[in-house]
């Protein structure tokens, strides 16, 4: 009997990673791993690729809804204050203002169909697949009203400048298997370490998810003049104040003599 029992009960512990085997892998990639930031640098255009592998043949996948795939790349976090101003007579002045501990500083989201019909708004809040969804950690103790309105206006301004973008329909697949997505990175980037997350979905579910790391860094003369800034910046403030208080004179000597 216990001879019996014992193959039945390897197979019950190792059920569990027969079945983890069979949900697909997703294999991505990006066609610039580092990106470089030099005087001339008017932006950039990452291509997001990669295959989804499935664990079972093309017939048992026969049937199904075709997947979706949803690509988020997000910059590094950075702590934001926002100030709504007001007109007060005739005048433009700063009133309400709430500051975010940790909004991304950089997020574009592409995805093969809108994200609403992609997924549920649980899911998206989840995984942050929206600027509708994203957490971006208000330090201030507003009332929802007011809170939603600056989250509004913040993703408003980022939006404004690039740095937050959505793509709905970007997203090519090809045969369930390949796919591909291009996110234009825009001349104000910040610099840090970045994240590309590709998202696998099919009827409603993240089957599976996968991430790349992108560093963007200054370069040049620019990543000369970042460096100092960070590791002496007393004396790179003084230097920008001597620069100045000489370009200041010499202007001045100039129009005496002109």
């Amino acid at each position: 009997m216990r001879r019996r029992l014992a193959p039945a009960f390897a197979l019950a512990l190792a059920a569990p990673l027969l079945l983890g085997q069979a949900k697909p892998v997703l294999v991505p990639d990006v066609s610039q791993r580092e990106i470089e930031i030099a005087y001339s640098f008017t932006g950039a255009e990452l291509l997001l690729f990669g295959a989804i592998l499935h664990a079972d043949d093309g017939g048992a996948r026969a049937g199904k809804p075709a997947a979706d795939i949803v690509v988020v790349v997000k910059g590094p976090v950075e702590s934001v204050l926002v100030r709504e101003k007001q007109k007060m007579a005739g005048i433009w002045v700063n009133a309400e203002r709430t500051r975010y501990r940790s909004a991304p500083s950089f997020y574009a989201i592409a995805s093969s169909r809108p994200i609403g019909e992609v997924v549920d708004t649980r899911t998206r809040a989840i995984y942050e697949l929206g600027l509708d969804r994203l957490q971006l950690s208000p330090a201030s103790g507003a009332v929802p009203a007011v809170q939603q309105r600056f989250d509004a206006g913040l993703v408003a301004l980022k939006r404004r400048t690039g740095l937050y973008y959505e793509a709905p329909g970007s997203v090519e697949i090809t045969d369930d298997v390949l796919y591909r997505a291009r996110v234009n990175i825009p001349a104000r980037v910040p610099v840090g370490k970045f994240t590309a997350e590709t998202f696998l979905i099919r009827d409603g579910r993240v089957l599976a998810a996968a991430v790349r790391e992108i560093d963007i860094r200054k370069s040049g003369f620019e990543r000369w003049v970042a460096r100092a800034a960070e590791r002496s910046s007393f004396l790179y403030g003084m230097a920008a104040v001597l620069l100045s208080v000489g370009f200041g004179w010499a202007a001045g000597l100039i129009s005496r003599r002109f």
